[in-house]
């Protein structure tokens, strides 16, 4: 059942934030927008505004990175040891965990996925993740280097805290997102100005309350919930930022590169993918069918590194297709608050019709719809699940990023590893990447071959915070997770000592 919580919290939780916009969070304190402006929060599964919050500006995210600064310089943050860093992180994931149905159904809510999948991928795995990065407080090491000179010296490198980090996060998995850039950067000894996706910044400003509760000194973290121009922009361009790190379209990833020059920013970029799933035909099916579906239906669609492209030996393509229909007409769509939901609408109208628009363009182009395609009832922002056959290889639907509950199926004949590896990487994207065969020769030749940052071979579980993330090409730059992603939140110095 996907529904395990009271029944009458929801409509408790909606009466309380109908009852004020939900604020910023600087230096400590709440406060409303420099402007009074307020953000209209909707409800993707009925398109009615439930809530409100603080649409910030310019002179709030000055204000924001001031207060972040001085925590920063004053050695509030960076003056306290490993551990005492360690033990709040650690604290915080405690509150989470405690708290983790609200913050479920504020992210179901709010964004639309299915409340499961905002409970354990949400809000149980930020938990898990600020366990993680806690661990890492203690261990940001250098190492001793000898260096080749006459006499005798002493060489050693020191990792240190690069600065002041603006966060920015998107929509698809906002808590996951916030607490995954804040983990690692507090655990690193930054201090952070957290922007959340204008769409879904509910759980930001809850996760806001938890670090005021948790006992973080102030202006260690602050939030600003705002749009991406009135917000974003100005916390992307502001000299007391050190460091920009962003997840989102490879297009913004590309403008925040740009605008980042001038003061020659630090930039972490986890950016968009169109990411390949190979189907050769010795694979287990009964595994591979399900986790295909999985992976192109999975929170409708909304995730970057979304298996959109499906390559399949044609000796199983009718199997494999007739398995993946089967299983997005058997979906159940609906809120995501609803018992039995396992996916949800799309975030916006704004992006249901860009996803809507793709399909249209491809079946203009002739392309075959298996099955899908259209949307689902009157209100809300429902796409049916949807295949495609064999679109081709110069199409939009098939080259650029949907972000959609959008499968491109496509067969491959006898062909050689390295003929199927061009066929997957090309595209201008390199995230994620799958292979099912039973043939580990095969397998590990293939992924040496692909341009992706990850590859997974025969499954993968949840997300897994000591395993890197990140992108080849237009995926982006850098890092997240694991100690890669520990370590983007560092400079590295190099230190020499003359014993002579």
């Amino acid at each position: 059942m996907n529904q395990m919580f009271d029944p009458t919290r929801p409509d408790m939780l909606r009466s309380d934030l109908a009852a004020a916009p939900r604020r910023l969070l600087i230096d400590g304190a709440f406060h409303d927008a420099a402007t009074g402006a307020v953000l209209d929060v909707i409800d993707p599964a009925t398109g009615a505004v439930f809530a409100h919050a603080a649409a910030g500006g310019a002179e709030d995210i000055d204000r924001a990175v001031m207060a972040a600064r001085r925590a920063f310089d004053d050695g509030r943050w960076t003056g306290t040891t490993p551990a005492q860093r360690q033990n709040l992180l650690l604290k915080l994931a405690d509150l989470i965990e405690r708290d983790a149905e609200e913050l479920a159904l504020l992210e179901s809510m709010d964004n639309g996925m299915p409340f499961m999948m905002a409970r354990f991928g949400g809000a149980m795995g930020a938990a898990g993740m600020l366990r993680y990065f806690a661990g890492w407080a203690t261990k940001v090491t250098g190492e001793t280097i000898e260096p080749s000179w006459p006499g005798e010296w002493l060489g050693y490198t020191r990792r240190e805290p690069v600065g002041v980090v603006a966060a920015i996060t998107p929509w698809n998995f906002p808590l996951a997102m916030e607490v995954g850039k804040l983990s690692a950067a507090l655990a690193a000894g930054c201090t952070l100005v957290l922007k959340p996706a204008e769409q879904t910044p509910l759980s930001a400003v809850k996760l806001g309350e938890l670090v005021c509760e948790a006992g973080f000194p102030d202006g260690v973290v602050n939030i600003v919930t705002g749009t991406g121009t009135e917000a974003g922009a100005p916390l992307v361009t502001h000299p007391g930022v050190d460091k920009v790190s962003f997840t989102g379209s490879t297009v913004v990833g590309q403008q925040i590169l740009r605008e980042s020059a001038a003061t020659m920013k630090r930039v972490t970029l986890e950016l968009g993918g169109k990411s390949p799933t190979f189907i050769l035909s010795d694979a287990d099916l009964a595994r591979a069918i399900p986790a295909a579906a999985q992976g192109i239906f999975g929170n409708a669609g909304q995730v970057c590194a979304a298996g959109s492209r499906l390559f399949v030996h044609e000796s199983v393509f009718d199997r494999v297709l007739e398995g993946i229909v089967e299983r997005a007409q058997s979906l159940r769509v609906g809120a995501g608050l609803e018992p039995g939901t396992e996916m949800g609408p799309l975030v916006s109208a704004v992006q249901r019709d860009r996803v809507q628009g793709y399909i249209e363009a491809g079946r203009r182009a002739g392309v075959s719809l298996m099955t899908g395609g259209g949307t689902i009832g009157t209100e809300g922002y429902f796409i049916e699940p949807t295949v495609l056959i064999e679109p081709g290889a110069d199409l939009s639907v098939t080259r650029e990023e949907i972000f959609g509950p959008v499968l491109c199926a496509m067969r491959f004949g006898d062909d050689d590893i390295d003929a199927l590896a061009a066929r997957g990487n090309d595209t201008q994207y390199g995230l994620s990447s799958a292979i099912w065969t039973r043939d580990i020769t095969a397998a590990h030749k293939l992924a040496n071959r692909l341009k992706a940052g990850t590859v997974r071979i025969n499954g993968s579980g949840p997300p897994d915070p000591a395993l890197p993330l990140g992108g080849y090409k237009a995926s982006g730059l850098g890092r997240e997770n694991g100690r890669a992603g520990l370590e983007v939140f560092t400079e590295l110095k190099t230190v020499t000592v003359s014993l002579n």
